[in-house]
């Protein structure tokens, strides 16, 4: 008798499962399930998963392919499965090929193709149902999105547009997706559009998406000018469709929590804001060479923005601009002052000056200092006037953090949470429209 043996979450369970399920009973006589448990899941950082492990087992057992179902509670339960079970064949799905070879040496492991579309015939029997996704851009922002929907339940990444097919394919190709140069038929098998393409291109993008009935997903900065932000929320909300700005550290729990103690009046009224992000980008990049939309306030500002509109508001008095440029006029180094009625703020970023990349909260009690990297919030401390009370916390940051914008949407989407506070559409909109003044002083 030949053993196999295939785990899985099997969250709001669709028709990649099913088919999975089937292909790996194929594979032998005896089929053992491993399901994950929320424990599991939360520790290997897999967001949103929505049913009970109870009815997740249920709907495994449901298919008539299992002869056996196991839970899966820890790291390395997989290779003690296999010894214990006496497991011919490990089996699991294509997209994570490579993952599990270290199994080779105990049994044959099998990468059974995934299910590239998602049917929403299928999906129709679930109360919450999984999000089709489709990815407009292929660079290195959506190389990252990939391995991090994964770690998100309830969605599935189905196909990729860009107008040169070429690129398009070899992403799909990488990923086991579909590939577009039509957007017309892009758009037809998918519910949501996550936009990880140029600037200037994003637009036009929501623009099409929303038209097409699409929720949307856009990488910051979302649009460069506020008409254009107004305009497209208008129709999202008209239309009943979510509209979301992907800026990563506005949904990440570290930054949420740092933002709490913030406010909690533990450093007393804030007056004083400035957050600093510097990196050192190659010449003949696009965010350097892009003489109408690059330069480091396009590239890094919406990071340093996030948290003086998050703990001041979007209500600023002035806002000027300082930049140090290259001679092709694109600014390699930028300082954003604004003044409110009740505290000052600096925005600093940099693409070819380096800089202490921290972030400083000044109160009437205290200060916090998040170090760099704060996009990407870890640790903080609250500091007082007695240099020996220090207040030291920290929280963790799961992989490249896109999986938190994205299981804030699919949440969102399943009415789980129907609020917009860790990122709004008012805030969004200013946001663009202090590009739209950035780009009118500097071009």
């Amino acid at each position: 008798m030949v053993k196999v043996i295939t785990y899985g979450t099997f969250d709001l369970f669709h028709e990649g499962h099913y088919r999975l399920l089937k292909r790996a009973k194929e594979l032998g006589d005896y089929l053992i399930v491993g399901v994950t448990t929320e424990t599991f899941d939360k520790n290997r950082g897999k967001l949103g998963v929505v049913d009970s492990l109870v009815t997740r087992i249920e709907n495994v057992k449901n298919t008539g392919f299992v002869d056996e179902i196991i839970v899966e509670e820890y790291v390395g339960q997989k290779f003690s499965d296999v010894q214990r079970y006496n497991v011919d064949i490990f089996a699991i799905g294509s997209d994570w090929v490579g993952e599990f070879d270290y199994l080779k040496d105990y049994c044959k492991v099998v990468y059974l193709e995934r299910t590239k579309n998602i049917s929403s015939t299928f999906l129709r029997q679930t109360k919450y149902k999984v999000k089709r996704i489709g990815i407009i851009g292929n660079g290195r922002i959506a190389e990252r999105f990939m391995p991090e929907s994964k770690l998100v339940s309830g969605l599935n990444v189905q196909n990729v547009y860009n107008p040169r097919f070429e690129s398009a394919k070899r992403f799909a190709d990488k990923w086991d997706i579909n590939p577009y140069d039509d957007l017309e038929k892009f758009f037809e098998s998918i519910d949501l559009v996550y936009i990880a393409s140029p600037h200037e291109t994003h637009y036009d993008y929501i623009k099409s998406a929303l038209e097409h009935g699409k929720h949307v997903l856009c990488e910051k900065p979302m649009v460069l000018k506020q008409s254009q932000a107004e305009e497209l929320f208008n129709y999202a909300h008209e239309n009943k469709l979510a509209l979301f700005e992907g800026i990563k550290t506005a949904y990440c729990p570290g930054f949420r929590k740092m933002l709490g103690i913030a406010r909690s009046g533990k450093i007393g009224n804030i007056r004083n804001v400035e957050a600093c992000f510097t990196k050192l980008e190659k010449p003949y990049t696009r965010e350097l060479t892009n003489l109408k939309f690059g330069g480091s306030f396009t590239e890094l500002g919406s990071y340093v923005i996030l948290p003086i509109l998050k703990l001041f508001g979007t209500e600023f008095e002035t806002l000027t601009f300082d930049s140090i440029n290259a001679e092709n006029g694109l600014d390699l180094f930028t300082k954003a002052s604004f003044r409110y009625p009740n505290g000052i703020a600096t925005a600093t970023c940099g693409l070819g000056v380096k800089s202490e990349g921290r972030l400083l909260i000044s109160g009437t009690k205290g200060y916090i200092i998040v170090p760099a990297p704060w996009w990407k919030t870890t640790d903080f401390e609250v500091h007082y006037e007695d240099p020996n009370v220090v207040e030291r916390y920290n929280e963790q940051f799961l992989g490249d953090g896109l999986r938190y914008e994205i299981s804030d949407l699919i949440a969102y989407l399943n009415g789980i949470d129907s609020t917009d506070f860790k990122f709004s559409y008012k805030e969004s909109i200013v946001m663009a429209s202090i590009m739209e003044k950035f780009l009118a002083t500097s071009r």
